[in-house]
């Protein structure tokens, strides 16, 4: 099984169901050591994600993803909209015209994520942000990927892994944005960001297993 169109569409459709009912959980993370808004905008910028796709009716899974980033950016506030928006479009735009990806084209599409997630947030793993857990992901996919792997046994193994990361985070302390101005404080909690990173890596296993 590949990475097409309609697994495209899936992954958003999924990604904004389960973030949707996990959106209380995300907000009370946020509330911890952020602004407390994290669910609501991230709600509010998937559902306009999901709106985009279906007015533009894009042909391939690149196009796909660069609709949805366009969605989450004009909707999403705090920090999560550029973030989220500028990884999906950065991804859609590493599957190019493919119209059905195989595993090493979209970890080559994960890894842009990543990569346009550092760049513009200036975070490394371990800052207590969304990298942790997209990081770890990111390696775990792409090294099956690497031995011949099935996609959807990469698109678990990232899931996994996302899961593990979003777990370290509780004992770190923020580096990076709002959180990093509690200190300590920050110590103890997950960090939402890595919360909701999970999330989407649960959701690109279910939709491609």
């Amino acid at each position: 099984m590949g990475f097409d169109t309609e697994t495209a569409v899936a992954w958003i459709d999924t990604a904004a169901t389960v973030v949707k009912a996990d959106e209380a959980r995300l907000t009370a993370l946020d509330a911890a050591i952020g602004d407390g808004d994290h669910g609501a905008n991230l709600v509010r910028g998937l559902t306009a994600a999901v709106a985009g796709i279906a007015e533009k009716e894009p042909s391939t899974p690149g196009e796909v993803l660069v609709v949805a980033g366009r969605g989450i950016v004009a909707k999403t506030g705090g920090a999560s909209g550029p973030l989220y928006g500028s990884a999906l479009r950065r991804a859609g735009k590493a599957l190019g015209d493919t119209t059905d990806a195989d595993a090493v084209q979209l970890g080559a599409a994960l890894e842009a994520m990543l990569t346009a997630i550092v760049e513009l947030g200036s975070a490394a793993e371990g800052d207590k942000t969304m990298v942790d857990a997209l990081g770890p992901a990111v390696r775990a996919f792409n090294d099956l990927a690497a031995d011949g792997a099935s996609l959807p046994a990469a698109a678990l193994a990232a899931a996994d892994a996302a899961e593990a990361g979003l777990a370290a985070t509780i004992p770190l302390q923020a580096r990076k944005g709002r959180a990093s101005y509690l200190g300590p404080r920050s110590v103890g909690h997950e960090d939402p960001g890595a919360a909701s990173t999970a999330l989407l890596l649960r959701a690109l296993a279910e939709v491609t297993a």
